[in-house]
């Protein structure tokens, strides 16, 4: 029993170390580009991991909201897709962090699974973004959700703790290829309460559990984002299925100039 235990608070040392290594250099540089309100942070969970379920609205998105949590004392660890931990360089630095791959398949889904419970069993938080890609709603408002965080909270009875945040897209755009300094842009941050998903807890692992959880989760997310932009919501979510725009990758507006760069990779939902 001690040789398992040994491993697992060596190896949360180590990621720790590593973020610790990450905040020095990059810390300075966010603080530089701008400012920052961070609200609600006593709704975050002590003494126990958790799924965190922002908004997306631009590539710079996981910076902003892992900013958040590192200074709160709690290591975020997003999905990505299993692809980038290919990368030169990339890899190694989503590894040495302790990033969650996700793969398609299904032995691909079961490791996934199982890191994210070991991230939540050291009291971190797993990040995942309901939307599974950046919103295609014209005005920015969290789109149609999809199932990542609600089969995650279903198959681990964790904690989801919705996020909205506002002002990062001023710094740098949906699809945008450079980001935009002058003048100095505030980035808001609110934390709301946990989902209170109590109900569903003991149901069926099926289709409608999963997408009647998404629904409330991304009820919290929009009442959170409707708080910071001091507006309401659209009455009925964007669906891009509806709109028949891909559920992957860039969506360009009509209108809109195409980009060839720009910004992190995206992150995956989970599902």
């Amino acid at each position: 029993m001690a040789g398992p235990a040994n491993s697992t608070s060596e190896h949360r040392r180590g990621t720790r170390l590593f973020f610790g290594v990450l905040a020095w250099t990059a810390r300075p540089l966010i603080n530089l580009l701008t400012a920052k309100k961070w609200e609600g942070l006593h709704n975050l969970p002590t003494g126990r991991g958790f799924i965190a379920a922002p908004n997306h609205c631009t590539e710079i998105d996981p910076v902003i909201v892992g900013h958040m949590l590192y200074n709160q004392n709690v290591m975020p660890h997003f999905l990505a897709k299993e692809g980038l931990f290919r990368v030169p360089g990339l890899g190694a630095l989503l590894r040495g962090s302790r990033q969650i791959p996700v793969e398609r398949s299904g032995a691909g889904a079961g490791r996934s699974l199982e890191v994210a419970r070991g991230v939540l069993d050291d009291g971190d938080a797993v990040i995942i973004y309901p939307e599974g890609t950046l919103t295609r709603d014209p005005d920015l408002w969290p789109m149609k959700g999809r199932t990542g965080a609600a089969r995650l909270a279903l198959n681990t009875g964790a904690l989801v703790v919705p996020i909205a945040h506002w002002g990062a897209q001023e710094v740098f755009p949906r699809y945008a290829k450079r980001l935009h300094v002058f003048p100095r842009k505030t980035t808001r941050v609110l934390v709301g309460k946990p989902v209170d998903l109590d109900r569903f807890m003991d149901g069926p692992d099926d289709k409608a559990t999963l997408e009647a959880m998404t629904e409330v989760i991304m009820d919290a997310i929009t009442e959170l984002l409707e708080q910071l932009r001091g507006e309401k919501a659209p009455a009925q979510r964007w669906d891009p299925t509806a709109h028949h725009q891909t559920l992957h990758g860039r969506f360009m507006e009509r209108g809109e100039e195409p980009t060839d760069g720009g910004g992190t990779p995206e992150t995956g939902d989970g599902q």
